[in-house]
C-alpha cells in the first residue's frame, strides 16, 4: 500500500491506544524472572489488553506464503531469537538470558507496535551493554524525524549508533509505516544514508524498530516459519516505538 497520513483525530486515538499499550508492555517486563514461561507471558499480555479494551494485533496475522497464521499475542523472542518468536509453556527464562517482548493492539480500529528487550536477573556486561546500545539507537533514529527529512535520515542515526559499539545491525528486518495496517509502507531498515528514500510528512504515523547483535548482522528463519534467529546463535537486541511526525519532529505515541 502506499503512505498514508493520518488526521489528527486519528493521531488522538493512536496516542490513547499507545499509552495503554505501553502499560501492557511495562507490566508484562515486570513480570519477566527466571522460571517464567514465555506462553505465561503471553497470556498476561492477552488478558491486559483486552481488560483495556484492545485487540492483539499479532494473533491470527497472516504473511503472504506462510500458510499458519501468527498464533499468539506476543513474539517474544529470547537470546539468539531476533523477532517473531512464538511464545511456548516449555519455553522457561533462565537467569542471564535476553528476552525480547514485542507487542501489538488495535484500539478503536487504529494500530500501535513497540517492542522492548530486558535481562532476566543479572546478565553480563557485554549484553547490557549491546542492550543499552539498542535501546539509545532507538531514540536517535526518533531525533531524526521531521518534516522534510528521509527514512535514510533515520537509519543512519541507528547505524552510527550501534557501530560505535561494534555490533551486528540486522539488515533484512527493518520498521515500518503503521495505524490502518500492522504493516505499512514506507519501509525503514535501521542502516541507510542520510537524504535517501521516502521523505516524512507530517501526518505519517511510523514504527522505528532497531535490532542489534553481538555477532553477525544476518539471520535464519526457523522451521516454524516465524522466528528469526541470528546466523552465528549470537546473542540480540530489539526495541521499538510507534510515533507521529509533527510539525516539528516526532511524538512517541507508546509511551506511558
Amino acid at each position: 500500500m502506499s503512505i498514508t497520513l493520518k488526521t489528527k483525530e486519528e493521531i488522538d486515538i493512536l496516542r490513547e491506544g499507545g499509552k495503554l499499550l505501553a502499560l501492557v508492555l511495562e507490566q508484562v517486563a515486570a513480570a519477566v524472572a527466571p522460571g517464567v514461561s514465555t506462553w505465561e507471558l503471553d497470556a498476561l499480555a492477552e488478558r491486559l489488553i483486552v481488560e483495556s479494551g484492545g485487540i492483539p494485533s499479532f494473533k491470527g496475522y497472516r504473511v503472504t506464503g506462510i500458510r499458519t497464521p501468527y498464533p499468539a499475542t506476543m513474539c517474544i523472542s529470547v537470546n539468539d531469537e531476533v523477532v517473531h518468536a512464538i511464545p511456548r509453556k516449555d519455553k522457561i527464562l533462565a537467569e542471564g538470558d535476553v528476552v525480547s517482548l514485542d507487542i501489538g493492539m488495535w484500539y478503536k480500529k487504529l494500530c500501535t507496535d513497540m517492542a522492548i528487550t530486558v535481562g532476566v536477573g543479572k546478565v553480563t556486561a557485554e549484553t547490557e551493554r549491546m542492550i543499552a546500545a539498542a535501546k539509545e539507537s532507538l531514540d536517535l533514529g526518533i531525533a531524526a524525524v521531521r518534516p522534510g527529512a528521509h527514512v535514510g535520515d533515520i537509519g543512519h542515526a541507528v547505524e552510527e549508533r550501534l557501530k560505535k559499539d561494534r555490533l551486528g545491525i540486522v539488515r533484512d528486518l527493518a520498521g515500518h509505516g503503521v495505524g490502518y495496517e500492522l504493516h505499512e509502507d514506507p519501509f525503514i531498515p535501521n542502516f541507510g544514508s542520510p537524504g535517501t528514500g521516502p521523505e516524512l510528512k507530517e501526518g505519517m504515523v511510523i514504527a522505528i524498530e532497531p535490532m542489534a547483535t553481538l555477532g553477525t548482522w544476518r539471520v535464519i528463519l526457523a522451521d516454524d516459519d516465524w522466528t528469526y534467529k541470528t546466523a552465528d546463535h549470537s546473542l540480540a537486541a530489539h526495541f521499538e516505538h510507534t510515533l507521529a511526525v509533527t510539525k516539528t519532529g516526532a511524538e512517541v505515541l507508546t509511551r506511558v
